[in-house]
């Protein structure tokens, strides 16, 4: 049945499920209120520069390659990609880092340098990292989150203890230097919680870094979303841009339309990729499934403190990804999830895309990507970003031992308030709400409204959860539900 579909926001987990819902033979469209579409993928061009403003961890990539698959593509019709060498560098201070290579067999060789033992011991880690990997990307995550018994399959009862202990004990009782742990425990941040408060199943994240490798579009991840959207326009979809909903038409508990810059559009399905409280705001009270006590008791993820930057020389000493780990991890992850507040010494990330791509900068220029990771809802000031980019500069010069402030030729910041303002996200969070146990699955906000015939929701902040590998998915996982019920 071709069915008239309105789609809000064109982020990674929209231009999906528009992709799918327009090869089901529905008519699409796309509703973007900022002036380009992306979402957090957007991109930014100034002064010769071209930044990436959100996402810039291209993992996974058999998700962008099963997407593209599902419409006879791959990724390579769209973009190229490079496997970064190494992965990311790890900065512990002053003549003090760990390369991470792109090949399982260095990393293993790194961290036996590094504590004696360890080797063998990650080896068997990511074994069993690889056999979560395959239980939950190839099927967990495919499953809408519509009832518990999802989860109860031959394989996860296997491996229900993991989903009572979690990833910090696990790597704890493995490993005992403070470096190693620390490089273990990364990439579950992308969940968006606490490696304590991250179930041991999770640790399959760990091989997608160490066994599946870091990946770069030639000109960073925008042409992702360029390729989606090239797709997705192939396949009928239209897409609007500076256009905002303002409100989601109920009559008789059932959508009829939406408002558009002052303007009714009938429809006869919504979706939502935009944040998911800020959509139901969007409805009369009296349709909304969750009220602002069960958001505000809620883990997010992180929200950051995001600086672009332009250098008009070529910087020393750094790859293309960067973790600055010179500061207690532990006191940080405090300071976002347990006691909010502006850390006194934040950890950061550094991303130069012109190291990979030189058409990224001008001759000569790098472009700079500084991400500090805080607590969604904090107080957002232009005196507070200037502290801030002063601290983790002043840090940057050191340890990778050049000065580099005066070569700074451009400079933009992004925090809470813009995340509020650019994308309605609630409390400015950055990654949506965060993977823990209790917010896992069916545990999360639905897919499909429960008080509202053909009203849908997609992204981070439902099933399966944060990142951009899930946004694909969450676009599939809602086109099938609109498929089953409408």
């Amino acid at each position: 049945m071709n069915q008239k579909i309105a789609i809000l926001g064109s982020g990674f987990s929209s231009l999906a499920a528009a992709c799918y819902l327009a090869k089901q033979g529905n008519d699409v469209t796309v509703y973007e209120k900022n002036k380009t579409i992306g979402g957090r993928a957007r991109q930014m061009k100034v002064n010769g520069f071209t930044f990436d403003m959100g996402p810039s961890w291209y993992w996974m990539p058999d998700v962008f390659e099963k997407f593209f698959n599902d419409f006879g593509k791959k990724p390579s019709d769209y973009y190229e990609l490079t496997k970064l060498s190494p992965a990311y560098n790890v900065f512990f201070g002053v003549d003090n880092f760990i390369a991470i290579a792109d090949n399982l067999s260095e990393i293993i060789d790194t961290f036996e340098c590094i504590e004696a033992g360890s080797g063998e011991k990650l080896e068997k880690f990511i074994t069993d990292a690889k056999s979560n990997y395959d239980i939950a990307i190839k099927d967990l995550v495919y499953r809408p989150g519509e009832s518990p018994l999802e989860l109860i399959t031959i394989e996860t009862a296997k491996k229900v203890d993991q989903f009572f202990s979690n990833i910090s004990k696990d790597v704890r009782k493995k490993f005992t230097n403070p470096k190693l742990i620390s490089i273990l425990e990364f990439p579950v941040l992308f969940l968006g919680a606490k490696p304590s408060d991250t179930p041991s199943f999770y640790s399959f994240m760990n091989y997608a870094d160490f066994g599946l490798g870091t990946w770069q579009p030639t000109n960073g991840f925008y042409d992702v979303i360029n390729g989606m959207s090239i797709l997705a326009q192939e396949l009928g979809v239209k897409i609007k841009t500076d256009a905002a909903v303002e409100k989601i038409i109920v009559n008789d508990k059932t959508v009829k339309g939406i408002i558009v810059n002052g303007k009714i559009v009938p429809s006869d399905i919504v979706l939502s990729g935009a944040d998911y409280h800020h959509t139901e705001t969007l409805l009369d009270p009296e349709f909304r499934q969750y009220s602002e006590k069960y958001w505000n008791s809620k883990t997010f993820a992180p929200s950051s403190l995001l600086f672009y930057v332009g250098f008009d020389k070529k910087l020393d000493n750094v790859t293309h990804h960067n973790l600055f780990f010179d500061v207690d991890f532990e006191q940080h992850a405090k300071d976002i999830y347990d006691n909010p507040k502006w850390p006194n010494e934040p950890l950061f990330y550094a991303n130069f895309t012109s190291k990979t791509n030189l058409k990224t900068a001008p001759d000569g220029c790098e472009n700079g990507f500084f991400l500090i990771p805080i607590a969604p809802g904090l107080e957002d000031t232009p005196e507070l970003r200037k502290e801030y980019f002063e601290k983790i500069i002043l840090r940057f010069e050191k340890i990778t031992k050049q000065n580099i402030r005066k070569n700074i030729i451009f400079e933009q910041s992004f925090c809470v308030n813009d995340f509020v303002s650019e994308y309605n996200s609630y409390k400015g969070n950055a990654y949506g709400m965060a993977n823990t146990l209790l917010q896992t699955a069916f545990l999360r906000p639905k897919l499909k409204s429960k008080k509202v015939k053909n009203l849908y929701f997609t992204g981070q902040l439902t099933v399966p959860g944060p990142g951009v590998p899930p946004a694909l998915i969450s676009g599939k996982l809602v086109s099938d539900l609109i498929k089953k019920y409408s």
